[in-house]
């Protein structure tokens, strides 16, 4: 199982930004930023083929958010800029091993323990 770490999460108004850091213990087939909601089921945002750096990204955060990848440090950057109240939630990200499917959410068996974004109006 691979260990991630999230970082940067925090409170920003309205049309702020914030940049994320998922640090990764080892290669991954894929590497993905999902979010969850109070009383919300988790969503992915943007999952991503680290050889490729093909990624797909949630409808809802298209044109505002981008991924980037560090494979030295093996490090996966998000920046999220035009935040939204609708951000907010616990944002993690997670990681898949193997030849599969990284647009299938079910692929993703290693969790980080998520950084809180908040967004206010």
């Amino acid at each position: 199982r691979v260990q991630l770490v999230e970082s940067g999460g925090g409170s920003v108004q309205a049309g702020g930004s914030l940049r994320l850091s998922c640090a990764a213990s080892g290669y991954t087939r894929c590497l993905g930023w999902f979010r969850q909601a109070p009383g919300k089921e988790r969503e992915g945002v943007a999952l991503i083929y680290t050889g490729s750096k093909n990624t797909n990204w949630a409808d809802a955060v298209k044109g505002r958010f981008t991924a980037s990848l560090d494979i030295p440090k093996n490090m996966l950057y998000r920046q999220m800029n035009s935040l939204k109240p609708e951000d907010t939630a616990m944002y993690y990200c997670a990681a898949a091993q193997g030849p599969v499917n990284c647009w299938d959410p079910d692929e993703y068996v290693s969790w980080g323990q998520g950084t809180q974004v908040t967004v206010s109006s």
